[in-house]
């Protein structure tokens, strides 16, 4: 299948790459590209050749979070049509996480907002030592709300309260003791370290990997179904906000929200 914002790649070993292909926009999350990579995951979940999946970026940037013209356009849409687009979005990051497949995340650069959910579905994810990371939706009126579930479960409910809020851009060292990364390496060395993660897998039987990681989801408390139609009706109704139109129009405009100090 042909995609425009993403690419999807595999080797002789089935090793397959997912690559967020907007690098003129920081690979920020556009309505195309969040049906594109369900597309992906649900065309990687059931082919039988893929062993592992490699989450990539192209550009400078891993993922600048949610476009910004299309949280705009949530903005003037109704009330059904802003469910329906957050629930496009809640099912992306489900689809992702329930991936029966190693899911490694290659992180080479920035991660903000739902950059950071991306990184939150992985089953490990390696970053630059140069890379910065925020939850950055509160300085426009918004909230991480449908890849909160995931945030939380990868971070904890302590953790997630340093940086959940607060949209504080924070390094690499500290999004390993946050659990968003397990390590740190040069640009040089990440696809030696990726390799490094990949390789165990292809030891190890498809089929047993895959309910290894559906048991994770059985013992661990892990996103509902409930706690996904949640995040998403805290999205909508923070998209209805004065606090979120208000945001977005400074934004915009380039100027400072009625908040900023």
């Amino acid at each position: 299948m042909d995609y425009d914002t993403i690419r999807l790649t595999s080797d002789p070993r089935g090793v397959a790459t997912l690559t967020l292909a907007r690098p003129e926009k920081r690979n920020a999350m556009s309505a195309q590209m969040i049906a594109e990579i369900t597309q992906a995951a649900q065309a990687l979940a059931t082919n039988p050749a893929v062993r592992v999946v490699i989450l990539a970026a192209d550009g400078d940037s891993f993922c600048a979070g949610g476009d910004l013209a299309w949280m705009q356009d949530q903005m003037g849409a109704d009330g059904p049509t802003r469910a329906a687009e957050a629930r496009k979005l809640a099912m992306m990051l489900a689809a992702l996480n329930t991936l029966p497949k190693p899911l490694i995340g290659r992180v080479q650069g920035q991660a903000y907002g739902g950059g950071i959910g991306l990184m939150s579905v992985c089953d490990v994810a390696v970053g630059v030592a140069q890379a910065r990371f925020g939850l950055t939706e509160t300085r426009l009126g918004l909230i991480p709300a449908t890849i909160g579930p995931y945030v939380i479960a990868r971070m904890g409910a302590a953790n997630a309260r340093r940086v959940f809020a607060s949209a504080r851009i924070f390094g690499a060292d500290e999004a390993v003791q946050l659990n968003l990364l397990a390590c740190i390496v040069t640009a040089n060395d990440l696809d030696v370290a990726i390799e490094a993660e990949v390789t165990p897998y292809l030891s190890c039987a498809p089929g047993a990997i895959a309910e290894a990681k559906a048991l994770i989801r059985t013992l661990e408390p892990m996103p509902t179904e409930a706690d996904i139609e949640a995040s998403i009706a805290a999205l909508v109704t923070r998209w209805e906000s004065h606090e979120a139109v208000a945001g977005i129009h400074a934004f915009f405009a380039k100027e400072k929200p009625e908040w900023a100090r």
